[in-house]
């Protein structure tokens, strides 16, 4: 009998289990709670600041405000830099800190102060955001916002009269919004000649202060006061508009700015070839500097001699002597025809003395190439006398500010008039009906300046200066601007056309001495182009 009832409890164990898992999943699957209610969904823009800040404890910048960019790409650089980067930021600091370090002790009396210990910690800053400005001048201006929570071991031991006393910072905090300013842009390596740095609001500074191990910040009333007293004196320095300049180029090079003056004196030339058919030449020279964007000086033409004397004077700004060179040619001028090339030779600056003149006897070659067998053929000789002087030092150190200055019209500028400075920068949104390969000219008073063609560019780019002598200054005048393209392809169907023209009133040029602007351009959908006109006398 109980091995029959074992038998039955066993069947009736696993057929009650089976039909109650049977029912509940029945009763899970088809019957549901009637009070229970869908969630209401309700937009982000709906909650109230409250909401959103329990929502969300930290929005990014970009998030609230559009015009910051985001910066995740620099933050994951910083994350795998910055074991690298704490090392070299430390080291930096310590090469600098020292010698401040050593200048100032003897006034207070302390033996030595050293870093026991200096890192960053293994926290890198974090940025919020950046936004970027965009203006007319030769700047990039850019206003990052960033937050760091660190965790550096800052350990310094100062000893005086025997007794050494250590001071540690830990867990610092530095919430900051400054404006760097790369200005201005040059084209040479890293691009830019000084950074400017200032705080655009007050920065949030924290950080746990010990003494000979005990925390000083805990001393009431000293953690606000410390707090306050950084606050103050990082504004005091930085605060917008005050900046931290950090100089980055030779300012002379940087800025491109004449270093130098060359004063050539054309002399004479001897024994040159016969170029016409009477058995004669009639010779003139052509000097040019190189990497210089100013036009060639001319002699006069010595008609019908072989043996001219000009004892002629010219001046030549130079922007650097290292690397720039004189180039002379001398040419056979005709009255029907191209003029023929009767020689060449090139000067390095680099040769010359300062402060004292030099007469060179130089023979005229075919090329500059010392294996090219037509150089050997005697093409006569150029004398001249050169003299480099070049400026004093406290003319050239001159920062970016000081630049902006309008410089002096040089010598020989007519009494009462002076030198417009047209400064062509850049073209944007030019269309062509059929090609845009843009060029810009510049007219004025009968006399035409134009820059180079730039092909297949909607947004073309020139740098290039020009410069007017006027005898008076043109209160009443205007200046033709227009943008032109010519047809790269061979054939006189579409070979020029029009991108826009500007008509530029003097006027306020003379007023205000320097504009710098950009300019719609008439006929043009879009077209702009940006110049920048100086006006400059003698006074």
């Amino acid at each position: 009998m109980g091995f029959f009832s074992t038998i039955f409890g066993f069947f009736g164990f696993g057929l009650g289990i089976s039909i109650g898992l049977v029912a509940g999943y029945f009763l899970f699957i088809y019957v549901q709670s009637s009070d229970v209610e869908d969630p209401e969904i309700q937009p982000l823009v709906d909650q109230d600041p409250k909401t959103l800040e329990r929502m969300l404890p930290e929005i990014p910048l970009w998030v609230k405000n559009p015009d910051y960019d985001r910066l995740d790409w620099l933050n994951k650089f910083l994350e795998y830099m910055w074991p690298y980067l704490d090392k070299a930021i430390c080291k930096t600091a310590k090469d600098i800190a020292k010698p401040i370090i050593a200048e100032e002790i003897p006034k207070y009396k302390i033996d030595s102060v050293e870093f026991e210990k200096l890192t960053l910690g293994s926290l890198p800053p974090t940025f919020q955001g950046m936004k970027v400005y965009v203006t007319d001048e030769k700047e990039l201006i850019m206003e990052p916002s960033f937050k760091w929570a660190a965790n550096p071991n800052i350990l310094v031991a100062a000893k005086a009269y025997g007794i050494t006393a250590t001071v540690q910072v830990v867990d610092a905090q530095v919430f900051a919004s400054p404006r760097i300013t790369l200005k201005p842009l040059v084209p040479s390596f890293p691009c830019f000649a000084q950074i400017n740095v200032s705080l655009m609001d007050r920065p949030y500074v924290d950080f746990g202060l010990k003494l000979i191990g005990a925390d000083l910040m805990s001393i009431p009333g000293l953690y606000t006061y410390v707090q306050e007293f950084i606050k103050d004196q990082v504004a005091n320095m930085y605060l917008w508009p005050k900046t931290l300049e950090v100089p980055i180029m030779d300012p002379a090079k940087a800025f491109n700015r004449p270093v130098g003056l060359l004063r050539v004196k054309v002399l004479r030339a001897m024994k040159l070839r016969k170029m016409d058919l009477l058995g004669a030449s009639d010779p003139y020279v052509k000097l040019k500097l190189t990497e210089s964007n100013m036009p060639s000086k001319k002699t006069t033409i010595k008609q019908k001699n072989l043996n001219p004397e000009w004892n002629e004077e010219f001046n030549m700004v130079v922007k650097d002597p290292q690397s720039q060179a004189l180039e002379f040619m001398v040419y056979d001028w005709d009255k029907v025809g191209k003029h023929e090339k009767m020689g060449i030779n090139v000067i390095p600056l680099k040769d010359l003395p300062n402060d004292e003149p030099k007469v060179l006897t130089l023979d005229l070659l075919k090329t500059m190439d010392l294996n090219d067998p037509q150089n050997e053929k005697n093409r006569g000789q150029l004398e001249l006398e050169l003299t480099y002087k070049p400026f004093a030092e406290e003319d050239l150190q001159k920062g970016y500010d000081e630049t902006q200055t309008l410089e002096k019209a040089p010598e020989g500028t007519p009494p009462g008039g002076g030198l417009l400075v047209v400064i062509v920068h850049e073209g944007q949104d030019l269309e062509g009906k059929h090609h845009c390969n843009p060029s810009v000219r510049l007219i004025l008073r009968g006399d035409e300046k134009r820059t180079k063609h730039l092909k297949k560019s909607r947004d073309p780019r020139w740098e290039e200066e020009f410069q007017f002598v006027l005898e008076e200054p043109p209160t009443n005048d205007k200046l033709h601007v227009e943008v032109v393209s010519n047809s790269s392809k061979l054939g006189l169907l579409h070979g020029k056309e029009s991108l826009g023209y500007v008509q530029i009133s003097l006027s306020d040029v003379v007023s205000n001495r320097r504009i710098n602007q950009k300019y719609h351009l008439i006929d043009s959908k879009n077209g702009q182009v940006q110049l920048e006109l100086q006006w400059r006398t003698a006074e």
